[in-house]
């Protein structure tokens, strides 16, 4: 099928099915020389595995990664990397009752209509059991980050209603409450998602079609559940003035650049990691913004501060109470969904939007390096 890839450099390509015999992806565009290994992935894959707690699905699935291709002693080899999960605790049974009938909430009328037949064990394709490619993928991008001097973060700030941003212990446990109540009733919840993007340097991302928030927007959108997508104050500008919404700019002062300095230094990385990209003008790395409205993208292009996205989900939509729907004979038809499903999708699907944030701006940095020709001179000079 179509639209299973991902990226311009740094490019994915994802198969499998949730009730298949595996998923998996092939990473094409990873530089030689990273360091990587099973136990790399397997880390941000266990964020995201079920069966945790009550209030995920109670599938049992180790995830349990291999990597079969692109990597030598411990090295990538600059060649398609393959991975593999296989799935081990399918239940296709659960889902003999409602094989022809099209389930609220999800995309089965569309791939029927589609394709005129349709994968109805777990929604094949369109089940959330797809993303375990898009973690996996993610995880590299994350790494390769990382040496960049990157870092990129999600975490739940809305849960059922609930906002976890003030006195975080106390709001997850009334979430918690709140989705184990709905699970009992045999309803779902959802939630929001924050995904933070720290230290990337400033003109990453391309104007007009290929603006940074305009690919991070269609990366975290591509994700099943999520129905809306804010960068910076998103919805909120539209009540905003221009005076209030523009981020004044500001000179760093030396302390800030002793600050920046020793936070590197503890965290053990390179001082100057982006010696390829900065030193090239006056300014670059010398800015500062008053506030951050914007969420670090002004223009299409990253503005050098914190890049702030949310990602709203929806209920999950299979759920036990009965529901009214329509068949494929054409009848109208009541239908209970069986099987095990998430309450809420929000807990795990946070590595996904960090997973796709990261591809999406490993592939807009590795792209930026052609843009000036002092890049490309300071990157083949002898």
């Amino acid at each position: 099928m179509a639209g299973s890839q991902y990226g311009k450099i740094f490019h994915i390509s994802t198969f499998g099915e949730s009730h298949g015999k595996a998923l998996g992806v092939v990473v094409d565009g990873c530089p030689a020389g990273l360091s990587l290994s099973e136990e790399d992935i397997q880390e941000m894959l266990e964020r995201r595995r079920p069966g945790k707690n009550l209030k995920m699905t109670q599938r049992k699935e180790g995830d349990k990664v291999e990597i079969l291709s692109g990597i030598f002693e411990g090295k990538t080899t600059g060649t398609p990397i393959a991975m593999v999960v296989r799935n081990e605790d399918q239940r296709s049974k659960d889902y003999g009752e409602i094989a022809h009938a099209f389930r609220p909430g999800h995309g089965d009328y569309g791939f029927f209509a589609k394709y005129g037949f349709r994968d109805y064990r777990g929604g094949g394709r369109s089940s959330g059991r797809e993303t375990i490619a898009r973690v996996a993928a993610g995880a590299i991008a994350k790494k390769m980050l990382l040496e960049l001097g990157v870092s990129v973060r999600a975490k739940v700030i809305e849960l059922a209603g609930i906002s976890l941003t003030e006195d975080r212990q106390k709001a997850e446990l009334l979430a918690e409450q709140k989705i184990l109540s709905l699970r009992e009733q045999g309803d779902s919840a959802g939630g929001v998602v924050e995904c933070l993007v720290e230290g990337l340097p400033a003109g990453i991302g391309e104007p007009v079609f290929d603006k940074l928030d305009a690919s991070l927007a269609k990366a975290v959108m591509s994700i099943g559940a999520v129905k809306s997508v804010e960068i910076g104050d998103g919805i909120e500008v539209s009540k905003s003035l221009g005076s209030e919404n523009n981020d004044a700019f500001f000179l760093k002062e030396e302390k800030d650049y002793e600050s920046e300095e020793k936070e590197r230094d503890a965290a053990g990385k390179d001082s100057c990691p982006h010696s390829l990209l900065e030193g090239t003008t006056s300014f670059e790395g010398k800015l500062k913004k008053g506030s951050n409205h914007s969420g670090g993208i002004l223009g299409g292009m990253s503005d050098g501060s914190t890049i702030r996205i949310r990602a709203g989900f929806k209920p999950t939509p299979s759920i036990s109470k009965p529901q009214q729907t329509v068949n494929e004979a054409g009848e109208e038809i009541t239908i209970a969904i069986k099987g095990r499903h998430d309450p809420t999708v929000v807990e795990r699907a946070n590595v996904v939007v960090e997973a796709m944030t990261a591809l999406t701006v490993l592939d807009a940095m590795l792209e930026n390096l052609s843009a000036r020709l002092d890049y490309v001179k300071r990157a083949y000079r002898r």
